[in-house]
């Protein structure tokens, strides 16, 4: 049978990356002596509040079709946790519920891009940005953060990748896989670079409630951003939510118009009872988050203090977030060998990193979202194999 051509657009390495992770998934399952270290699904459950709000929802009859947009006590609730963690000031209107923050990605870039058109995507970044901005026929152009620079933004490579053609810069802070968080001057001059070709930005701000050192700063927050700010975000990682399915959109009114258009035709809705039990999360959850993100970074020191003094192995520190960015390359071995390698002679699974882009070539990232014990019994591992290398 013959397919549209469209169907290639979503395909590529950022597509392919998780061969290996379910191939550790399905092992695990069978009962198999596996430690899965290459996927962010937090170990906590859903807070239990928020399990019976969606509970009690379903008793109450809340399966029925719901407003596209999502319930306007819903919309409240997002804006009011988007001003407290970003510092734009934003109303119900300005907001869309979706499923996820990559259905929310998605249905953005659909948006604002089509074909003839560029979106300067800084990477490394996440595996399905590849996808969301070829499906609607555009062109994405990778800016490197590179290595040697922390994974910090170059800016000047930013500036100088913008042509007549280009329609938005996207990027995730804080970033995933690096942990790193942009800095109010790196986002000011991101934001320049926007105003002064009238472009859109995209902020996936995903991980923005798991910081540790320093707090997060929204560029939708800083002058004349407001209006050509798209921000991203959902409650998968900060409320232990994945399964749920439950993101959203910021954004001016007009674009907010254009998403609700799309998910007319995709999903008519989010279920009720999901929107009940995110706005039990969004309302009464503070503490629960709050309590994940100090979990997490005394994961992350775990982590590196057990990696970090592994010969042939050197560390990110990561500033936000669940994951760990480790440099393998002195190993000899790429980081697609050291991650086949080191999954087939001790059963821990890790992601090569080079499928977020060029700059994160020779480094594994490795998800400290897991109990202390697994990480030790993870990190043990490694230390074992790159000490047999």
């Amino acid at each position: 049978m013959r397919y549209s051509p469209l169907v290639e657009r979503i395909m590529g390495e950022g597509a392919d990356a998780w061969k290996l992770h379910v191939k550790a998934k399905i092992a695990k399952s069978a009962g198999e002596d596996v430690i899965v270290m290459s996927v962010g699904d937090p170990d906590f459950s859903t807070p239990e509040n928020v399990v019976d709000a969606a509970i009690n929802a379903l008793h109450a009859g809340d399966t029925h079709y719901t407003g596209v947009s999502g319930r306007l006590e819903l919309r409240q609730a997002i804006a009011k946790h988007h001003q407290a963690l970003s510092g734009q000031t934003v109303g119900a209107d300005n907001v869309v519920a979706l499923a996820g923050a990559q259905c929310a990605l998605f249905a953005t870039l659909q948006c604002i891009a089509g074909p003839g058109d560029e979106v300067i995507v800084l990477e490394p970044a996440y595996v399905t940005y590849e996808a969301s901005v070829q499906a609607p026929g555009a062109t994405l152009v990778n800016v490197s953060q590179p290595a040697h620079g922390g994974f910090r933004p170059d800016t000047d490579a930013i500036r100088a990748a913008v042509t007549k053609n280009t329609r938005a810069i996207m990027f995730a802070t804080p970033n995933n896989p690096t942990g790193v968080m942009m800095s109010e001057a790196e986002l000011t001059a991101i934001a320049q670079i926007a105003k002064d070709f009238d472009l859109w930005v995209i902020a996936d701000e995903v991980y923005a409630a798991l910081t540790f050192e320093a707090s997060h700063i929204g560029i939708a927050s800083l002058p004349g951003m407001a209006e050509r700010t798209v921000t991203v975000n959902s409650l998968s990682k900060s409320h232990a939510m994945t399964g749920w399915r439950m993101g959203w959109v910021v954004a001016p009114e007009e674009m907010v118009h254009h998403v609700e258009r799309l998910a007319l035709c995709m999903l008519y809705g989010m279920p009720g009872f999901n929107q009940q039990a995110a706005i039990e999360a969004l309302n009464n959850c503070t503490d629960n988050v709050q309590e994940a993100a100090g979990i997490y970074r005394r994961r992350r020191d775990l982590a590196m203090s057990l990696l970090n003094g592994v010969d042939g192995l050197s560390c990110l520190c990561p500033q936000a977030g669940m994951f760990l960015m480790v440099d393998v390359s002195s190993t000899s071995l790429t980081a697609d060998m050291f991650a086949n390698q080191l999954y087939q002679a001790t059963g821990v699974s890790v992601l090569d990193a080079t499928a977020f882009g060029p700059s994160a070539e020779g480094h594994i990232r490795l998800s400290f979202a897991i109990s202390d014990a697994q990480i030790t019994e993870g990190c043990g591992r490694i230390k074992t194999f790159v000490d047999g290398l």
